[in-house]
């Protein structure tokens, strides 16, 4: 099992929070935490804005698929936009499954989500 490695950055565009490795049931707690430090450091930037970069992940599962649904949902309430970017299909393909994209459509690039 690959480890998970979350960083966040606050850029003058949005708040990147990128993730890599694997996401699933035995990691999501490490990943949580991260993404709700983020959203809350979104809430107070002046685009309220966060994108979550996820193209080092190597395993994507429902857990995953979860905590990302339930960031967006949280942002939504928050006045925050959540936006994802992924363009591996370990992600992708996960996303398009379970239709996931209908609610949250993955950016192929950092640059294309933050102009949205």
């Amino acid at each position: 099992m690959a480890l998970l490695e979350v960083k966040q950055d606050v850029r003058d565009a949005a708040v990147v929070v990128s993730v890599g490795g694997e996401v699933d049931s035995g990691t999501v707690t490490k990943l949580q935490p991260h993404l709700d430090a983020a959203l809350e450091a979104a809430g107070g930037h002046p685009t309220k804005l966060l994108v979550v970069e996820l193209g080092a992940v190597t395993y994507f599962g429902s857990a995953g698929l979860n905590a990302v649904l339930d960031c967006y949902e949280q942002g939504s309430v928050a006045g925050v936009s959540v936006r994802l970017v992924a363009a591996n299909p370990e992600v992708v393909r996960p996303i398009e499954v379970t239709r996931l994209d209908k609610v949250i459509r993955p950016y192929r690039s950092v640059a294309d989500a933050v102009e949205g």
